[in-house]
């Protein structure tokens, strides 16, 4: 257990939660598991923290927060690292998300002369978009404004991914993650073609 708690990075050493040390522990056994072919890339990987988000009928998702230094590495092996966990995390799915900065208008009190695009709410929000349903790529988006008010994001999938890794009945999983992260509704779907 000493050498999973590596792999939990937390700011001014905070204690790590139950689901925390779950999934670092898990992480650590895919990385020493002899079979794994994600060792090499696993050594870099730590997480900054995990949440349990309820999804209507399908159950929980785990929402994995990993610092964003690392983030390039696991986007790489992130496919295999989510069915990997996904068999030792039974019924919930595994959503891995970057930490990012927002900073708001008045940053110049933070010394800075002008804010990175990358630290907007907008830029955050479409990168958390995007991390919420890799491995597969998003191919479109459409904003529906109805009469009183409401806006939906309508986000298409590649259709390429379709049968792949269950994708379909991810759906609503993706939409109740992403409303927890940036309380924005979205709906997922593949295109019509």
């Amino acid at each position: 257990m000493l050498n999973a708690r590596k792999k939990i990075v937390k700011e001014k050493g905070a204690a790590p939660t139950d689901l925390e040390e779950e999934v670092a522990k898990a992480l650590f056994d895919i990385e020493v598991s002899p079979s794994s072919d994600i060792k090499a890339e696993l050594r870099d990987v730590v997480i900054s923290g995990a949440k349990e988000v309820e999804v209507s009928k399908s159950g929980a998702a785990v929402v994995v927060h990993v610092p964003f230094r690392v983030w390039k590495t696991v986007r790489k092996i992130q496919g295999r690292l989510i069915r990997e966990l996904e068999k030792k995390f039974n019924k919930r799915s595994v959503i891995f998300v970057a930490n990012r900065t927002i900073l708001d208008l008045n940053f110049k009190r933070k010394g800075l002369k002008v804010r990175p695009r990358t630290r907007t709410l907008t830029s955050v929000h479409e990168n958390i978009l995007e991390d919420v349903v890799g491995p597969t790529e998003i191919v479109g988006k459409r904003t529906r404004i109805s009469v009183d008010g409401t806006k939906i994001m309508k986000v298409y999938l590649d259709p390429k991914d379709k049968d792949k890794e269950n994708i379909e009945n991810k759906m609503s999983t993706f939409s109740a993650v992403y409303k927890k992260l940036t309380n924005k509704e979205a709906v997922f779907m593949f295109p019509e073609v």
